[in-house]
């Protein structure tokens, strides 16, 4: 069995060549990302694992099926930039990685609150600039809100257990009902009801598709006053403008962004020696009341590690067996 790794950043090498040792299988690892040109490279290899925010050109699935590969792996959760047609035509199966560290993304989501209710942004750079003022710059204390936890899967689940372990008291929304949490009776019925009764409203649910916001204008003029919107999950679900222009005539508090919807391109990317086009990201990041960072709450050396390991195992199972507990059904 011989496997190829696109898109391998340096700080995941080591995990894949651990795992190459340990399980005496090959494993080519290739840094360009997986593109109708590169694709080439799969050649003579078994199955294809991946990572990238770009979208899956269908020329590479057409190629990929010429070679007599038909299992793509990929080492992150999010498939919606995979064309499903394109695989369906050319008989390959794809799996993913559900959950690599939720932990992670849940602690973060409540590591840029912290922040920001404390206005460590404003008050690191009044520091640096040795004006060591206290005023205007009064913080919040989460132990006085009410959070509300949009989406309670694994990561709301840990982000739930967070907030709740600060002393905020924590509602929820998700269609689908979790078990233990209908217990503590945590549950609203509806997104709406979340956000018109919450002091923070944090998103841990899917992408709902390009120009399907969950956070815009309209559901910005039903929210509280000084309310504190937090993303750590997928960029299209806030109207990045709106967002701003709320926060900056005051209806909002502010902002944690993890994610931005015109990310690709910018995030992950050393763009200092360069103009910087995006106005409105610039505006963000100068902005006291928005903590801005490029998607980085998964990134922890727990998380890198099983993306690495988990991708490979889930190939390992669709060769070895026709399926994994991981494989995407590509009719949903």
């Amino acid at each position: 069995m011989k496997l190829i790794d696109f898109g391998v950043r340096q700080d995941e090498e080591k995990y894949i060549k651990e795992w190459s040792q340990i399980n005496n299988i090959e494993v080519k690892i290739v840094s360009e990302l997986l593109t109708p040109e590169t694709v080439q490279l799969a050649k003579g290899y078994d199955g294809i694992v991946a990572y990238q925010q770009l979208p899956y050109d269908e020329e590479v699935f057409d190629k990929m099926n010429e070679y007599g590969i038909h299992v793509i792996s990929l080492r992150n959760v999010g498939v919606d930039n995979v064309p499903f047609e394109a695989l369906k035509k050319n008989n390959i199966r794809l799996t993913n990685v559900p959950s690599y560290s939720p932990e992670a993304i849940a602690e973060y989501s409540v590591t840029g609150l912290m922040a920001l209710l404390r206005n460590m942004k404003h008050m690191i750079r009044k520091v640096d600039q040795h004006d060591f003022r206290w005023e205007p710059d009064i913080g919040r204390e989460l132990n006085q809100l009410t959070v509300g936890v949009a989406g309670t899967g694994r990561i709301g689940r840990a982000a739930i257990k967070i907030y709740q372990g600060f002393g905020a008291k924590v509602i929820a929304f998700d269609k689908f009902h979790n078990r233990d949490i209908e217990n503590e009776n945590l549950y609203v019925d509806s997104l709406d009801t979340l956000m018109k009764e919450s002091d923070v409203i944090t998103l841990h649910i899917p992408s709902l598709g390009k120009g399907h916001t969950v956070i815009n204008k309209e559901s910005i003029s039903e929210m509280k006053d000084n309310a504190i919107i937090v993303n750590t999950a997928r960029g299209d679900l806030i109207d990045t403008q709106d967002l701003y222009d709320a926060v900056a005539n005051g209806k909002l508090y502010g902002a944690v962004l993890d994610v931005y919807e015109n990310e690709v391109g910018v995030f992950n990317s050393d763009l200092s020696d360069q103009e910087f086009s995006d106005k409105l990201l610039e505006k963000i990041i100068k902005s006291p009341r928005f903590i801005l960072t490029p998607h980085i709450a998964f990134y922890t050396t727990k998380a890198v590690k099983n993306m690495a390991t988990i991708s490979l195992n889930s190939m390992v199972d669709e060769l070895k067996t026709g399926t994994s507990e991981n494989e995407i059904n590509l009719e949903k």
